[in-house]
């Protein structure tokens, strides 16, 4: 496309401050981050809870609600620094540059001649560089899991899990990393100016894949997936599935009380062949009606064409992504802007070009989220046509009581963040007269459940 070249010419100018520029996105991205999280927590300092909420939740729940909330906004917070302090360091001192002239010195020195070309050196640098990003972020991770969470008793992992984990992760990063990095950069070698129509179809061809292969090949190294039994869970869900001719091939529990109490239920796979996952804790807290009409609101995404929606979206913006990165590919004031003067990695540049694309991004963020809460509610009034509107709204009341989540927000901050209305929202809309019994937190035994989950959340 001529407009892409031409545009990639004019943004190629000798001596433009891309580093400057790329700081102060990145600055002023934490500065407005930063600003909504501070109206956020003032919202977190309420001692009482919203109206709609003032009849379901006692005030030792909400209290703790609070509590959480603010221990997880404090830690945000600092844990935003640390990552403000290493993209400052990184930048500052030219690591990028630096390591990849010593990865090529290690490339040049121990590998035979025919395994120094660019694609060999960008995986050695790319993993090196994983793997000291993932070192330095371990504290930060540590501290996530076995202080803040299981300060509020969340935590079901073990520091043995947690460290298998991990190493599985970077195994797995490598296994499957080698061959679709060594794809993208050979594509953009061998493709010329158009390369970003062949990476526009190799990166569907891989969504695809990843589609059919996660369950079978992914999910097995880190969960246990058990078929459902035989009983009224069972047969209630596939009543359901028979109902909105959904094509279920198997149900599926997934063993997620083994590393924490968070519990979900999403469906995945082909568009002739689905297969339905729950998680054994949200089995265990709640009634057999309420995970049906858990289920009734996820396959109203499916019902109501959400996910394939969403997958078309997804797609536009990766091809946006590819179309973009032609522009700034062979910008070599934004190279040596960052320290490259001799060599111009596909690598790189599209590291640089992904910071210099921060603001979009942002812009991005806040539509999709708006587009994501519509559809929400879009699946609850699916649920509540179906019948499920009491007890949705039950099991609804009951995830947010287990999971301590925040029972109000600023509504800039909820903008920006949230994918999800808040629960206030989802009961007015779903009609909640609030006419049951306050629930409380030691009536659920204090355990924790949340919307997270691989497919679409609750």
């Amino acid at each position: 496309m001529d407009y892409l070249r031409v545009l990639g010419q004019s943004l190629d100018r000798s001596g433009f401050p891309w580093k400057k520029l790329i700081i102060t996105f990145q600055v002023a991205q934490y500065v407005f981050e930063g600003f909504l999280s501070f109206r956020q927590y003032k919202i977190l300092q309420e001692t009482r809870p919203p109206k709609t909420l003032e009849g379901e939740v006692d005030q030792e729940t909400y209290d703790k609600s609070q509590a959480y909330g603010r221990a997880k906004a404090r830690f945000g917070s600092i844990s935003g620094i640390y990552s403000q302090i290493q993209n400052f360091g990184t930048i500052y001192y030219d690591v990028l540059p630096r390591l990849w002239d010593l990865t090529g010195t290690w490339l040049f020195r121990y590998c035979p001649r025919g395994f120094t070309g660019e694609i060999t050196h960008t995986l050695i640098f790319f993993f090196i560089y994983n793997l000291i990003t993932t070192i330095i972020n371990l504290p930060v991770a540590y501290y996530s899991t076995f202080v803040l969470e299981e300060k509020f008793g969340f935590n079901k992992s073990t520091v043995k899990l947690w460290v298998t984990d991990l190493l599985k992760g970077q195994a797995l990063g490598i296994a499957l990393g080698t061959p679709l990095l060594s794809a993208f950069l050979a594509i953009v070698q061998k493709t010329g100016n158009s390369f970003f129509y062949y990476l526009f179809l190799f990166g569907i061809s891989v969504q695809l894949f990843a589609i059919t292969i996660y369950p079978i090949a992914i999910l097995p190294l880190f969960n246990k997936l058990s078929p459902l039994k035989e009983g009224d869970l069972k047969t209630g869900v596939e009543a359901l599935a028979k109902r909105l001719d959904f094509p279920l091939k198997e149900l599926f529990v997934i063993d997620g009380s083994k590393r924490s109490a968070h519990s979900n239920a999403y469906f995945y796979g082909l568009p002739w062949k689905k297969h339905i996952v729950i998680y054994d804790t949200l089995i265990e807290k709640s009634e057999t009606e309420e995970v049906v009409a858990v289920l009734s609101h996820e396959l109203g995404h499916w019902s109501l064409s959400h996910t394939t929606k969403l997958f078309g979206i997804a797609q536009f913006h990766m091809f946006y992504i590819f179309a973009l990165f032609s522009v700034f590919i062979n910008n070599r004031s934004l190279y040596q802007s960052f320290g490259f003067h001799k060599e111009f990695p596909i690598i790189i540049g599209f590291i640089l070009f992904s910071e210099a694309l921060a603001p979009m991004d942002m812009v991005i963020k806040l539509l999709m989220n708006v587009l994501s809460r519509k559809f929400e509610f879009e699946a609850d009034e699916f649920a509540v046509k179906l019948g499920y509107s009491t007890q949705l709204a039950k099991s609804l009341i009951k995830l947010q009581i287990q999971n301590l989540s925040t029972m109000d927000a600023d509504w800039m901050y909820a903008s920006y963040h949230f994918s999800h209305p808040i629960l206030p929202e989802r009961l007015g809309a779903l009609g909640w007269s609030g006419k049951e019994k306050k629930a409380d937190s030691k009536a659920m035994n204090g355990e924790k459940s949340s919307s997270v989950a691989t497919g679409r959340e609750l």
